[in-house]
């Protein structure tokens, strides 16, 4: 059975410091676009460390499906680099750092510029009410995280209220590493996941993440629960400019012990809840999808 880290290893061509990535459209976030977690989980893939670890991702464009991208790594003894390209530039940004690097060391001469990338500010967490009450989130057709027909994706069903966003997933057979505990790329998607939805709560649009700062702690046998949450308060507006918005969010197992964090920039767009919107009401309730973008679902 293809498994999702499979598939995602396979998009991975080459050998050394060029490769060619070709991301399977199972790994779709936004309509035509590469999931955020997806390409985190690339970029660690890559890497092959065990043991905690930063791995980030500064996004510049979004990221096409099914399209030959080229990748260029840059390795030191300190963090594996990442350039994503297509024909029209730079697309993506990456890192990947043991957890005890800070990142305030300057690169070495001849590195590429690095994204800026620090240790992920995660409290304790936000309130996790232990009755699920709240709302739902609407869900897709085919996103890596929530889309009903995926069937390599995680399918994951958030919820929300006043005070969080927050979702409890029971991992599958799919998704199963090489080493047989959880694949990374179920983790990096939750937290991408849920800080899309606090970004879209906080702006009522639309829009993409664009600094993704995760942090993996250990690794994640797989029958354990992952329940990932981030709080609402905690969303912080750019004074600098308003469509930047950052949000924490941490995934934790089944005894409630941290297994990953995250610090995830998402930005706005103005009118892209539109299409985005039309979709939604093809497979959710009218009022699911009206709680979250109310200017566009009357």
């Amino acid at each position: 059975m293809a498994t999702t880290d499979s598939v995602l290893r396979r998009g991975i061509e080459g050998e050394g410091d060029e490769r060619i990535l070709t991301l399977d459209p199972a790994f779709q976030g936004l309509p035509e676009t590469a999931h955020g977690g997806s390409v985190l989980a690339v970029f660690d893939a890559i890497a092959a460390w065990s043991g905690p670890r930063r791995v980030a991702g500064l996004y510049r464009r979004r990221v096409p499906l099914d399209v030959p991208l080229r990748l260029a790594i840059t390795r030191t003894d300190a963090a594996v680099a990442y350039t994503l390209r297509d024909d029209s530039g730079v697309l993506a940004d990456g890192r990947v750092s043991p957890a005890a690097d800070d990142d305030r060391t300057p690169p070495r001469s001849g590195d590429p510029p690095r994204p800026r990338l620090q240790q992920p500010r995660v409290s304790e967490g936000p309130p996790t009410p232990s009755g699920e009450t709240g709302h739902p989130l609407p869900v897709s057709a085919s996103c890596l995280a929530c889309g009903i027909d995926n069937r390599l994706g995680l399918q994951v069903r958030l919820t929300f209220d006043d005070e969080a966003v927050w979702g409890t997933w029971s991992p599958r057979e799919a998704f199963r590493a090489p080493d047989g505990g959880l694949a990374p790329v179920a983790l990096t998607t939750l937290l991408d996941e849920a800080a899309f939805w606090l970004g879209a709560l906080a702006s009522g649009e639309s829009g993409m993440t664009t600094d993704l700062r995760v942090t993996l702690h250990r690794r994640v046998p797989l029958d354990t629960a992952i329940r990932v949450a981030g709080g609402r308060r905690t969303v912080r507006r750019h004074a600098d400019d308003p469509r930047y918005w950052t949000t924490e969010v941490a995934a934790r197992d089944g005894r409630g012990e941290l297994v990953a964090a995250a610090e995830i920039t998402f930005v706005a767009v103005r009118g892209a809840a539109r299409r985005l919107v039309n979709g939604m009401l093809s497979i959710n309730p009218p009022d699911v999808v009206r709680r979250v973008f109310p200017a566009y679902a009357r």
